[in-house]
């Protein structure tokens, strides 16, 4: 059986590639025949670093908001999460089992490297090398060949239909990379350093902005690639600062020297809109917030403690009271924009004396010891601290860990923890990418399902689902699997995310997909 398969029903769109500033659900300022000269250096400030800028090995959002910048993608998903050509000028599925890519000539990499087929294969072949044990390597499981046809046109063919294929080539774990780093990263990997130790040093990809620097635990910067074969960014550079604590990112915000804050507190949005120069934008995700069991440790093995305590989280008094309001309340694990969401399944009920009834049942009726884990951002540390006063209510007494993001990450995969807080884009806007990862037992760890839940019906039901080309049938299992997912109760579901960025007023067309990725490519600074 292969790992995760992606399969989506998104609509289909052939169009040439474009920025789309126009679709951005956020409050910036659109750019109204744009003088020329416009540019300016941006400056980001981020609360956590980004992890790694091997496209192939990243799985978190910081690196991604890096990431998204260097590389470029065959196809890339619009604001509407429809297909947009990139790298291949147009795409066909030839046959059920066959996908063939056009490229766009004369297109190079930062280093000179020419992008042709042959460099599309190297990046199929390694994001699907065991060796390099990509986290995104399951979005391409199902490639069975990658053949050169000529200096521009590659066909990959699949082990069976998956008309689906197209949208794991616009995910973040498609983009290309030169097939130079590709070599230098390979014989690196021969004199014993670990996958991505070239290509994280120095990305190169062929995107409009190219990789300067990076000052470890400091910044990233990036520059404009004035060599870039299509639409040439506006900004002069942009930097990604890491900046941890909220309150500096502010202050970074009012004296000038940041742009941006990422992320940024709800609970702070009536300083930023009292505040001349600042402003708030406000974007929709397709995320979800949760709150994890490691369902491989005592007391949590039993799903009716599971029960139990998400019966004692009360998902609009997080909403309401740590996130301002901003957040749409989780009924289960997917947000209501992804195709596959019912909004006919039935959630836990927020219940504390039902809680401790469960509880009793599952032989813990005085309550029991236990931690949660976290990373260091604001709402995540409250969210703790909500947690330890509502579960003490039924007898749990909690101690919280408080962690930087990339230890974090990794100290989650591991399965080490009881309890955790984390979240997930679903950024393909599909039903596959938003329960596979987080629940396919496949999946345990890096790959997503971090509650280490083991379930042979889910597991089943998404297996069948991936290779179902009959919407209403393959809607129904989703439907199934959804119900099993709230009984089963691995995650706590609380929230859908509204993302909330404050900026600068001078910056303008700034806008923040749907999966989570700032698009820098049409911003600029108006001094």
């Amino acid at each position: 059986m292969k790992k995760y398969i992606l399969l989506a029903f998104l609509t289909l769109g052939l169009t040439a590639c474009a920025s789309e500033p126009s679709t951005s659900t956020s409050g910036a300022s659109e750019d109204e025949g744009s003088a020329e000269g416009q540019g300016g250096d941006l400056v980001i400030d981020m609360g956590a670093e980004a992890v790694t800028l091997d496209p192939h090995l990243a799985n978190d959002v910081p690196s991604g908001n890096v990431a998204s910048n260097i590389y470029d993608n065959l196809v890339f998903f619009d604001g509407e999460m429809n297909i947009q050509n990139n790298l291949a000028k147009e795409w066909e599925q030839v046959d059920d089992l066959t996908l063939r890519f056009e490229l766009e000539e004369g297109v190079t990499f930062h280093d000179g490297e020419p992008f042709n087929a042959e460099a599309v294969k190297a990046n199929i072949d390694r994001v699907t090398d065991p060796a390099i044990a990509s986290p995104r390597g399951y979005l391409f499981d199902n490639i069975s060949e990658v053949n050169v046809v000529d200096e521009y046109t590659v066909e990959v063919k699949t082990e069976e239909p998956f008309a689906p294929l197209i949208y794991s080539f616009a995910h973040n774990g498609g983009g290309m990379i030169s097939p130079k780093a590709i070599e230098e990263d390979y014989a690196a990997m021969e004199g014993g350093s670990e996958p991505g130790s070239v290509i994280n040093s120095h990305p190169v990809g062929s995107g409009y902005f190219e990789f300067e620097s990076w000052d470890t635990g400091q910044q990233i910067k990036l520059v404009n690639n004035e060599d870039y074969w299509g639409e040439p960014a506006k900004l002069d550079s942009v930097t990604f600062k890491t900046v941890p604590e909220d309150g500096t990112r502010i202050a970074d915000l009012e004296t000038g020297s940041a742009h941006v804050a990422d992320p940024f507190s709800p609970s702070d949005v009536a300083r930023i809109e009292a505040t001349e120069g600042l402003e708030i934008i406000e974007s929709d995700s397709m995320g979800i917030e949760y709150i994890g069991f490691n369902t491989q440790k005592e007391p949590f093995d039993d799903k009716r403690v599971r029960q139990a305590i998400s019966m004692a989280v009360d998902n609009d008094a997080i909403i309401n009271n740590l996130l301002e309001g901003y957040g749409i309340p989780a009924i289960g694990p997917m947000s209501p924009q992804i195709i596959g969401f019912d909004e006919t399944v039935e959630p836990l009920e927020y219940n504390p004396e039902k809680a401790k009834e469960l509880l009793a049942e599952a032989g813990y009726p005085d309550g029991f010891e236990t931690s949660i884990w976290t990373n260091d951002k604001r709402e995540r540390i409250d969210l703790v601290t909500y947690l330890q006063q509502e579960l003490g209510k039924i007898g749990i007494d909690v101690t919280t860990e408080t962690m930087e993001w990339g230890a974090y990450l990794e100290q989650t995969n591991s399965g080490d923890h009881d309890m955790f807080v984390l979240g997930w884009s679903a950024s393909t806007g599909d039903a596959d990418y938003a329960l596979s990862p987080l629940f396919h037992s496949m999946n345990h760890g890096a790959a997503g399902n971090k509650s280490f839940l083991e379930n042979d019906e889910v597991d089943q039901l998404l297996e069948d689902a991936q290779h179902e080309m009959d919407e209403d049938a393959r809607m129904a299992m989703y439907k199934e699997v959804q119900d099993i997912l709230i009984d089963e109760a691995p995650l706590i579901y609380t929230h859908h995310k509204q993302e909330v960025n404050a900026i600068r007023d001078s910056v303008k067309n700034l806008w923040r997909h749907q999966s989570g990725d700032f698009r820098l490519q049409e911003v600029y600074i108006e001094e």
